[in-house]
């Protein structure tokens, strides 16, 4: 393994054919840099979708109100179903239900201070929704459960509104006028991954007395204590048979109420991913074993050009192992060292590429008042791939070099020495 004469018969026979060996490498160089590339660009396409999946919980579910399609117990098809606070505390009391939210939509809302006016979006909910759309609080505090008890009138303001209505001067206390009735300001909040805070928070239940919505809710907002998919779908199928037994209808009828479940969605989607990093897998083992290929077959032509040379070490006592451990080192030297340079090469890119996007992506939050919007994130590949590509350089060169060896062990001394 150590022997100088051995590799100074290898690095002179590497200088004797030049461009041989480049395009040997070239081919091997090549495979490695495209498997980094297409890793780096998997994990980043799978990275950034994440991420816009975290801007809410995880294991978050909407339920929205529709109209039956099926008819059901002497009930006709085509009735609208409609929640109310009911629904909200049979919905919080199913078992595997965690923090949960009912929404009362109210119609036009124009918001005023001072000189100051426009139209947002006034969203009506209960404290948990802070928990379910991972609502970050600037300022102040969100909805309690006292304001829900007492119908107070106390308004959270996304960040954008707060810069429209009051600029730099302190909100916190101020009353503002919804619709010409005051509410005081109690916080200032941001939703993440948005770069839109247009959207104020009031308690549902202050929205219901003062806007005229009685009782009614027009969705659910919750999320579910499931670990897994299956036992998360168990509780979205306990609550969809928990409302078809109060609003009569068929739980087979998706018409009648509508269900997001997140958690589905985000699992499903790594599932796309998954079965895109295996595909990606594919394409740049395939690559690299193209490579490999190309190294066998130069070292099969060396092998031939070298037939006589190596029936005459044969003859002068020269063992088949010394022959083999001599076209195998070449191989894997080869091989190694054009695959370390592409390996460099394919992360040193994707680590360029993960600047620049990092770059753009500081620019976007910066423009956005500090929510940035990408689905490609972080393209870079992890230390262990690299690692394990090294060492599947290593197997292949050596592989590579076999079957080629194998031959030069085989020739016969005085057949070498016979060759033309």
């Amino acid at each position: 393994m150590f022997d100088i004469d051995k590799w100074q018969e290898i690095l002179s026979t590497i200088r004797k054919n030049k461009m041989r060996t480049f395009l040997t490498g070239f081919s091997v160089a090549w495979g490695i840099f495209m498997l980094m590339i297409l890793l780096g660009s998997g994990n980043g396409l799978s990275r950034g979708v994440e991420q816009n999946f975290m801007h809410d919980a995880v294991n978050a579910m909407w339920i929205w109100t529709g109209r039956t399609s099926i008819p059901y117990k002497g009930m006709q098809q085509n009735r609208q179903v409609q929640f109310t606070n009911e629904d909200f505390t049979l919905v919080k009391n199913q078992s595997g239900v965690g923090a949960i939210s009912g929404r009362y939509f109210m119609g036009g809302n124009h918001l005023s201070y001072g000189k100051e006016h426009g139209d947002y979006t006034i969203i009506t909910c209960h404290p948990d929704l802070k928990e379910v759309e991972q609502l970050m609080m600037l300022q102040g505090r969100f909805i309690n459960q006292v304001d829900i008890l007492h119908d107070r009138k106390s308004i959270i303001l996304g960040k954008d509104i707060y810069a429209a209505l009051f600029k730099e001067e302190d909100p916190i206390g101020k009353y503002i006028k919804v619709n010409n009735v005051p509410f005081k300001v109690v916080g200032i909040c941001e939703e993440p991954g948005s770069s839109r805070n247009r959207n104020a928070y009031i308690p549902v239940t202050t929205a219901q007395r003062v806007f005229n919505g009685s009782n009614r809710l027009h969705n659910l907002a919750l999320t579910l204590n499931g670990s897994t998919l299956e036992e998360s779908q168990a509780i979205e199928q306990r609550i969809r048979e928990a409302l078809a037994r109060k609003h009569v209808f068929d739980p087979k009828d998706e018409n009648a109420i509508g269900m997001f479940n997140k958690l589905e969605a985000y699992l499903q989607t790594m599932k796309v991913f998954q079965a895109i990093k295996i595909f990606i897998w594919i394409i740049g083992v395939g690559t690299l074993i193209a490579g490999i290929v190309g190294v066998s077959n130069i070292m099969l032509i060396v092998v031939k050009e070298r037939t006589k040379e190596i029936g005459i070490r044969k003859a002068i006592g020269a063992s088949p192992s010394s022959v083999i451990g001599l076209i195998l080192l070449e191989s894997i030297l080869i091989t190694t060292i054009a695959g370390y340079i592409g390996l460099v090469l394919g992360t040193g890119l994707m680590e360029g590429v993960n600047f620049l996007v990092e770059r753009s992506y500081e620019a976007s939050a910066a423009t956005n008042g500090g929510n940035g919007e990408t689905i490609f994130r972080n393209p870079t590949v992890d230390l262990n791939i690299a690692l394990a590509s090294t060492a599947l350089l290593i197997v292949a060169g050596a592989i590579a070099g076999y079957i080629p060896a194998q031959r030069a062990a085989r020739i016969k001394p005085i057949e070498a020495l016979r060759d033309e």
